[in-house]
């Protein structure tokens, strides 16, 4: 994206903005109109990124995160999308409108660690994270968060700086929806919380939930030097992730247990 591009995606949020209830002045937001608009920037995404067209990949994100959604007891609009790119990353918007890109399918290996990573992701979204997040830059600098946050959309789980883009070539209403609610990274505490909700909704899905803390490992070895040190980012070090869900463990267990269905690791992604 170039920078007239950026310029002018960040108008349009601002022309977004001044336009809607969410602005200063006015009242939050409800659920309902931020998964309207949710959808709105899902689609662009969809219509400007290339789609996957690996069958075997296809059918594992769609029946895994399935599964995580059921398991998430939500009663979102529920879509799904493979899209073709290196990026080790996966998102879900407000509302359940969920895509993962093709370089992270290798680094995860199994799909029970696609499952881990959908369950964090999904319960940004069932916790309303976003909604919150949103909210929160709104009062501190609504102007401001927009324009510095023009060229960064969409959940980081593994993306750890600016320079992950989730979003490629999305204009008009739907990017200013994005750049304005996807314009800052979670805090520490809200992905703590979705590691350890995710590793719930992953046992409850039927999944093993010890291969999410197996899925760190592989990570910290895939990531190497690129992950910065803890203190510089908002997302937890690899090493407190693993050790938090190793405490967390034992009760999410006890939800595997009680699964209807047990898949274990399922299926090794080749």
């Amino acid at each position: 994206m170039n920078r007239i591009s950026l310029i002018l995606s960040a108008l349009t949020a601002l022309f977004f903005l001044t336009n809607c209830s969410s602005a200063p002045g006015g009242s939050e937001p409800s659920d309902a109109e931020i998964n309207a608009q949710s959808a709105k920037a899902y689609i662009e995404v969809k219509n400007k990124n290339k789609r996957s067209n690996n069958v075997e990949w296809n059918a594992m994100v769609q029946r895994v995160a399935n599964r995580i959604a059921r398991a998430s007891g939500e009663n979102f609009q529920w879509e799904y999308v493979l899209l073709e790119s290196p990026e080790v990353n996966a998102w879900c918007m407000p509302g359940g409108k969920i895509a993962v890109y093709t370089g992270l399918m290798p680094v995860v290996k199994t799909e029970a660690a696609l499952a881990a990573v959908l369950g964090h992701e999904v319960a940004h979204a069932t916790l309303r994270h976003g909604k919150q997040r949103y909210a929160r830059a709104m009062k501190e600098n609504w102007a401001g968060a927009i324009i510095g946050g023009a060229t960064m959309i969409g959940g980081q789980l593994f993306c750890k700086t600016q320079s992950c883009r989730v979003l490629t070539g999305v204009g008009g209403a739907a990017a200013g929806f994005a750049i304005t609610f996807f314009d800052r990274k979670f805090s520490r505490g809200d992905e703590s919380q979705a590691d350890q909700y995710g590793q719930v909704y992953m046992a409850r899905a039927g999944y093993d939930p010890a291969e999410s803390i197996h899925l760190w490992e592989r990570m910290a070895v895939a990531m190497g030097d690129k992950a910065p040190p803890e203190w510089m980012s908002t997302h937890p070090s690899d090493e407190r992730r693993r050790g938090n869900l190793q405490v967390w463990l034992p009760g999410a267990q006890q939800e595997y247990a009680r699964a209807s269905q047990k898949y274990g690791l399922g299926e090794t992604i080749r």
